[in-house]
């Protein structure tokens, strides 16, 4: 394998210094860009108003006060609408499985006709900027064909759109298509049906696939603003991230940033507890195909 630094250079006392210097700085440097957001808004919470508008800013609070955590807890009803959001988040990953896995193997093992026409229909709506489809989604949110109901102020308005995922799909696909087609046939051959096969065959062999795309459908939800913005205007119905926007301007710098801490907390945690089926759900596709 060709670097940009030969292996005889890195014998040498300086390729050593100069290849563990540029690393160093690199490791530092991403690292800091990455880590150092969050530092600033764990600390700011802990800053009063006035410290918070110093200019130069202080790097370190001056006083540890916890207090203010609490209070955003209180003052801005974190509880209603983290409760809100996890309702959102949990609805939306499993109608997301029922959807794009059963779209994704029908695709990938039953193959139907016009399947690959559907695929790169699927994939042309990425294309499609998010802001483009707002207004058709909205309406349709508003008044849905055919049963005529109106889905604002309800979890369908963020569960249905959330379900339809072209990349999950592909994602899933792809997955699925690196599976032995032998094994599939040999369960056929024992009398399994379609479903059974999805259900015994597929998805256990498919869990590091299945657990990216939950990690990723949950997180979509848990973060977006402008859909549950729209779709979601009642104050007892809101996600985490419109209840905090909607009450910022009636609190305190300090408080507004504990609430956002607080709001950050619950995907921090679920990326630390599955960091391991991220990463092994990222590159099982690649090894495998």
């Amino acid at each position: 394998m060709r670097t940009l630094v030969s292996p005889l250079a890195l014998r040498t006392p300086r390729g050593r210094v100069i290849y563990w210097t540029i690393l160093t700085v690199t490791v530092v440097g991403f690292t800091g860009a990455f880590v150092f957001p969050l530092y600033w808004m764990v600390t700011g919470a802990l800053k009063s108003p006035d410290e918070l508008a110093q200019i130069p800013p202080s790097f370190f609070p001056k006083h540890f006060d916890l207090q203010v955590y609490a209070d955003a807890w209180e003052q801005l009803q974190l509880g209603v609408f983290l409760k809100n959001t996890v309702l959102y988040a949990g609805g939306a990953w499993l109608f997301t499985l029922a959807v794009d896995v059963s779209a994704a193997y029908a695709l990938s093992k039953l193959r139907p006709m016009f399947g690959k026409l559907v695929l790169g229909a699927m994939l042309a709506t990425l294309m499609i900027p998010p802001m483009v489809l707002l207004l058709p989604t909205y309406l349709v949110a508003k008044d849905l064909p055919i049963f005529h109901l109106d889905l604002l102020n309800t979890p369908w308005a963020i569960w249905l759109p959330a379900a339809a995922n072209g990349f999950f799909v592909f994602l899933l696909k792809r997955f699925f298509d690196s599976i032995p087609r032998e094994l599939l046939e040999a369960a056929e051959i024992d009398g399994a049906s379609p479903a059974r096969i999805l259900w015994s065959i597929v998805l256990p062999v498919s869990r590091p696939i299945i657990g990216v795309v939950s990690i990723l459908s949950v997180v979509t939800v848990w973060k977006d603003f402008v859909w549950p913005l729209l779709v979601l205007p009642e104050t007892d119905k809101m996600s985490i991230s419109v209840g905090i926007a909607s009450l910022s301007a009636q609190m305190p710098q300090n408080v507004l940033i504990a609430s956002l801490v607080i709001a950050s907390l619950p995907t921090i945690l679920v990326f630390f507890v599955f960091q391991r089926s991220i990463m092994a759900g990222l590159t099982a596709g690649s090894l495998k195909g």
